[in-house]
């Protein structure tokens, strides 16, 4: 399968780029590339500010912050296919930028994920349970008094 990907998506990236610029011309369909890399490469810092402040809100809400880190998550991939060379990845990176689209990729990563990211958690929490009631490790301090120590003593 994904060696059949490895191959199927380069010759597609080939056939569209080919098609597009038989439809408006290769230097269009070249800037057309070049400049959807530059957008995305602005949106990569746009998107990667704004899922960090979405997350610290739900955060500082109590809120869980899976819904905001999934859809940044999605926001950031969405970025990254713009900034991908092609019109296939532009294409599915600008569908990953629009609300509607993030919001049924993560219901269907939810659907067909969540269970073992679940099943990871409560077999992870097994083992890191067995730390939790310990003593912490003696460590030598690294702390300076700030008291020097007089002479006239």
């Amino acid at each position: 399968m994904i060696l059949l990907l490895l191959v199927a998506w380069p010759a597609a990236e080939i056939f569209v780029l080919v098609e597009v610029a038989d439809a408006i011309g290769w230097l269009l369909a070249v800037v057309v590339l070049l400049g959807t890399s530059v957008l995305g490469s602005q949106l990569l810092r746009i998107q990667g500010r704004s899922a960090i402040e979405r997350v610290s809100l739900a955060v500082s809400e109590h809120r869980p912050p899976a819904r905001a880190a999934i859809d940044g998550l999605l926001g950031f991939l969405g970025s990254v296919l713009l900034v991908i060379p092609g019109f296939v990845t532009d294409a599915l990176g600008a569908l990953l930028l629009l609300p509607p689209t993030r919001a049924l990729t993560r219901r269907w990563l939810s659907r067909h994920y969540g269970g073992a990211t679940m099943r990871f958690v409560a077999t992870s929490g097994r083992y890191a349970s067995r730390e939790r009631g310990r003593e912490p490790d003696a460590v030598d301090s690294t702390a300076v008094d700030r008291d020097p120590p007089r002479l006239d003593r």
